[in-house]
């Protein structure tokens, strides 16, 4: 099997990674093909559409309430009907029904202000079916449907953080622990950074604590609320330091880049593969899968890298540690650098192979076969993590939304790869998945089946030689250059020294006067005071 018969197995149009909506920016899997700004979009559009239904539908029960009230005073002695009694229970069971699925769709993502209840709050007993029940569902509807960015206002979370602290009658675990070292370390360095901003600066630091005592009072909530309340933080900020304080665009960026690394320092911990998300079973699939296809070759993925090249050996070993040590980052952006990393060296190894510029269509498979040899512990957390809490200026554009996008795509690609991916028969597929039989390797079509083993290894090893003979080679000449560079410089250094020293000659000139000795004979010393002499007092 050629490899240009096998080339283009794996191909991904470029028009691919971008917004399904056309906007030009960087889509996403886990946005539905999305870019961050659209994903959002529709996001809100069906967020609103839903609360609009519901609100409907709470109308619709207050208005059967109030007939059902009013049908009920109507009867005679208090007496109720039986039709009735099924009627309301019917309605109650609707409404429960109703109520605990839009709780579930939309789980409140701050605390609200405690109601007082009903009968306090009206001073006379509620009356089963009547009119304050109904006014009490609809009061709840209303909580439900306030979006969680609205809530956080400062005023709610220093009463919610206040009702805290009476009800456990001790202060909050948050407010006494004992931040790490780097935690320290990119506070110190944060506040020397905003000190540059002046009053933006000061600004900045206070929406940043503002918004992390908002995401403690948040940490019961769903995991896309307090992604979504994040990035509606970073666009606001990033808005108010354009808009308002009228800072540069490049200087905007680079504010944002620091406001990420101190927040999602803080935030690593709690928001990192959630107990309340499936990321860490999605983390096991992915590796137990990359597991099961470690017998996938370069060749089936029509990878164009040489790896008996030392160079590009060791770019393929720096690409693998690069997508390795992305688990070990806690910042989004520095798991990004990993993986613009990771990417850069599979460019240059490409680079070298083929002695050409490579392509976006050389780039995918060999980023396929980086991510299969290296498995990356956590690798959907990470994804995942970058794309909930990541600046999405950076996802959206830039080589470093590109690299991500492709990153996702091949993490696709694993988890739906099949035979005819790989250029395979049904058979074939199923026997190295199960163990039952592996791969031949490429140098096997050329010998015969009943050639001698000794012989293929004798001339496996005679190819060693000659790789290592031309690799020496090189490794002398570039030595005997390093030589000739090295004599050529001490020449030319002793040559200039020489030219200045004769442009700009040095002359010594000898003292007029000889230098006295402090020994010596003074001519003058007749001039001088007589010397002490040592006198004798008695005691």
């Amino acid at each position: 099997m050629s490899l240009k018969s096998e080339r283009r197995a794996i191909h991904v149009d470029q028009s691919e990674l971008l917004c399904k909506k056309g906007c030009g920016y960087y889509g996403n899997p886990a946005w539905q093909g999305f870019c961050s700004k659209c994903w959002r979009e529709e996001y809100q559009k069906a967020r609103q559409k839903q609360i609009q239904e519901d609100w409907e539908l709470a109308e619709r029960l207050q208005r059967e309430e109030e007939e059902a009230y009013a049908s009920s005073q109507g009867a005679q002695g208090g007496q109720t009907s039986l039709g009735f009694t099924k009627f309301e229970e019917k309605k109650s069971n609707e409404k429960a029904r109703k109520v605990t699925t839009v709780k579930k769709f939309f789980t409140a993502s701050s605390k609200s202000v405690p109601k007082k209840d009903p009968e306090e709050k009206s001073g006379k007993p509620v009356q089963a079916g009547g009119r304050e029940r109904s006014a009490d569902i609809l009061r709840d509807l209303k909580g439900l449907f306030v979006p969680p960015w609205e809530l956080a206002s400062s005023a709610e979370v220093l009463y919610d953080k206040l009702r805290d602290m009476k009800e456990a009658k001790a202060p909050s675990p948050s407010l006494t622990r004992q931040y790490s070292i780097e935690t320290d370390r990119v506070s110190k360095d944060f506040i020397e950074f905003l000190k540059t901003y002046h009053k933006a600066g000061h600004d900045v630091y206070k929406q940043c604590k503002v918004f992390l005592e908002t995401i403690h009072h948040k940490k019961e909530s769903n995991i896309d609320e307090l992604s979504e309340f994040t990035q509606d933080f970073y666009q606001n900020t990033a808005d108010k330091l354009q808009m308002y304080w009228k800072v540069p665009p490049n200087k905007v960026e680079e504010a944002m880049d620091q406001i990420e690394k101190f927040i999602m320092t803080r935030l690593y911990k709690h928001v990192f593969c959630p107990e309340t998300t499936d990321d860490e079973k999605k983390d096991l699939t992915v590796q137990k899968r990359i597991r099961a296809l470690h017998w996938v070759t370069p060749q089936m993925l029509c990878v164009p890298v040489n790896e008996d090249i030392p160079e590009v050996s060791d770019m393929v070993v720096k690409a693998i540690t690069d997508i390795i040590e992305m688990d070990s980052k806690r910042i989004p952006r520095d798991k990004l650098a990993c993986i613009t990393g990771c990417s850069k060296q599979i460019f240059n190894a490409i680079r070298i192979t083929k002695n050409e510029p490579a392509s976006a269509d050389d780039f995918l498979p060999t980023l396929i076969y980086i991510v299969l040899k290296a498995n990356p512990p956590r690798l959907q957390s990470n994804i995942q993590y970058i794309t909930r809490f990541c600046n999405p200026s950076r996802l959206m554009t830039g080589e470093d939304g590109y690299y991500f996008t492709n990153l996702c795509c091949a993490i696709a690609f694993i988890e739906k790869l099949d035979a005819q991916s790989l250029n395979l028969s049904e058979e074939e597929f199923s026997r190295y998945m199960s163990g039952q039989a592996s791969p031949k390797k490429q140098d096997t079509d050329i010998w015969d089946a009943d050639t001698c083993p000794g012989v293929k290894q004798m001339h496996r090893n005679l190819d060693l030689l000659s790789q290592l003979s031309e690799r020496q080679e090189r490794i002398v000449t570039g030595a005997k250059k390093l030589e000739k560079d090295l004599i050529d410089w001490t020449e030319e250094v002793t040559r200039e020294v020489q030219d200045i020293v004769e442009k700009y000659p040095l002359h010594i000139k000898a003292n007029s006067q000889a230098l006295a000795s402090i020994d010596s004979e003074n001519v003058e010393d007749d001039r001088l005071p007589p010397p002490l002499q040592p006198q004798v007092y008695a005691g």
